[in-house]
């Protein structure tokens, strides 16, 4: 985006100015026809994508003649378009920091790694740095031919910050453009470990269910009746399996038939099954067990172990887009993960005990 220095002020929600920062400006032509507004930034503004433009217009920051406008808007002949943001413009060049990465397999065209929770993927507002980019410029700091700051390697998909597994690194274009095509058309294996409030009647099953962002909270996503329901709501589904019951918590597996931000843990919202210390999707929340304080401090301690939601991406299958060869990898839980799943085993097994003795 071209960047300029003017500065605009807009009545925040608590009645406060909030200072915004353009970023890009453009006059519609006169001959243009009706146009989604952001297919049309799409096709005007480099190195950008129309995801990128769709969220950020869900944020307010796309304005047309004065005024925030949902990504739906079409433009017209001679309409103002701005890019308003509510930072300073800031250089996101990744540069190299020595930040240990745990590495599970390499080869001269792809990368294999498990990310662990609390660390950033990506740089963005508020997180320029100490993210697995910064990680993997150091990385491949030695080889002259890759640099993590061009766009055709790299990740070839994310998760978020708090959740724990496998990603995918591409280290040539052509490897990139093989794997994310096959991330677009399903044909890869991924599974999730996740642990969550309550317990199914069920041992299996499958959530659909359309996602977009939340309108009363632009940071979380929520599930649409169908993609008709909100502009931007996107087809989701999630196939699941229990793994383990752990008495008011069960262990799941998740597979991902797409691929939508916060997929997961809104899906297992949507169905009445948080993940376990979620807080965005309330899973911090004590929904099942008992209502004494003994318990409250159990499951408070369950929190200390594992404070960010109980996710890890933990297999991972592909074909390798130079040999052909099918690859798959399976990750074993980190430590938080494990500790806080043994910690419900050994819950259960004493409550257990204690029915029977009291039969006894």
């Amino acid at each position: 985006m071209q960047e300029d220095e003017d500065i605009y002020f807009t009545e925040a929600d608590s009645g406060e100015q909030e200072e915004l920062f353009e970023r890009w400006r453009c006059t519609v032509d006169k001959g243009q026809t009706p146009l989604r507004i952001d297919k049309y930034l799409a096709e005007h503004i480099a190195g950008t994508s129309r995801n990128r433009i769709q969220n950020a217009a869900d944020a307010g920051h796309v304005w047309v003649n004065g005024k925030a406008v949902s990504s739906n808007y079409k433009v017209r002949p001679s309409d103002l378009i701005q890019v308003l943001l509510d930072h300073e413009p800031h250089d996101y060049t990744v540069l190299p920091e020595e930040i240990p990465i745990d590495i599970v397999y390499e080869d001269e065209c792809l990368l294999v790694l498990n990310k662990p929770a609390g660390l950033v993927v990506h740089p963005g507002h508020g997180h320029y740095e100490h993210t697995l980019l910064n990680a993997l410029a150091w990385h491949f700091r030695a080889n002259g031919n890759l640099d993590i700051n061009d766009p055709d390697i790299g990740l070839v998909h994310r998760i978020d910050k708090d959740t724990s597994g496998l990603l995918l690194v591409a280290k040539t274009p052509q490897a990139k453009t093989d794997l994310a095509l096959q991330f677009f058309n399903h044909t890869t294996r991924r599974t999730y470990n996740a642990l969550v409030w309550g317990t199914f009647p069920e041992s299996e099953g499958t959530i659909s269910g359309a996602l977009a962002r939340d309108t009363s909270d632009r940071t979380a996503f929520r599930v649409y009746e169908d993609t008709d329901a909100h502009p931007e709501a996107k087809n989701a589904v999630t196939h699941w399996r229990v793994l383990e019951k752990l008495t008011y918590v069960t262990l799941v597996e998740c597979r991902l038939e797409t691929g939508r931000t916060h997929q997961i843990r809104v899906h297992m919202k949507y169905i009445g099954h948080p993940l376990f210390a979620d807080e965005k999707y309330g899973g911090c929340e004590i929904l099942k067990g008992l209502p004494t304080q003994k318990y409250r401090q159990f499951v408070q301690n369950c929190m200390n172990i594992c404070p960010r939601q109980a996710l890890h991406a933990k297999t991972l299958g592909f074909r390798h887009p130079q040999t052909g060869e099918e690859m798959f990898f399976d990750s074993t839980w980190p430590d938080d993960l494990g500790g806080l799943i043994d910690k419900w085993r050994k819950y259960g097994q004493n409550d257990e005990q204690q029915k029977t003795d009291s039969l006894g």
